[in-house]
């Protein structure tokens, strides 16, 4: 039970450790352009969002969701303009890769990631 406990509490300083750091996509990322058209985009990234990201990013996207409530750390408000001044690329890569406590969603296909950042940029108009 001791080494369980042990190993948990490793793994979670070493995600708060990850989370204290700025989260940067490589240089290559910054300049990748979405290929959804905007229109799709925002219809099938609700949907995606919905299903896979309200969870812990909340229905609003303000990083209110039941899921996150536990996290360290907490989700981001997707409408922050933080977030927002990430290029489409940038915050591709970071849906894919994920990080620390924010699970990588490379599962999902491309089209639907993509979709995904028109949603997120819906966002910001609704803060």
């Amino acid at each position: 039970m001791r080494r369980w406990t042990a190993a948990v509490a490793m793994v979670l300083f070493a995600a708060s450790v990850a989370a204290a750091e700025e989260w940067r996509a490589p240089a290559e990322a910054k300049a990748t352009k979405n290929p959804v058209a905007r229109a799709t985009g925002l219809k099938d990234g609700k949907a995606a969002y919905d299903a896979n990201c309200a969870v812990c990013h909340g229905s609003r996207g303000k990083g209110d969701g039941p899921g996150g409530a536990a996290l360290n750390p907490k989700p981001k408000d997707l409408a922050d303009k933080v977030i927002q001044g990430q290029s489409d690329g940038e915050l591709f890569w970071k849906i894919s890769e994920g990080r620390g406590v924010m699970p990588p969603w490379k599962h999902l296909p491309e089209s639907v990631r993509w979709s995904l950042l028109h949603y997120m940029r819906s966002l910001a108009s609704k803060k």
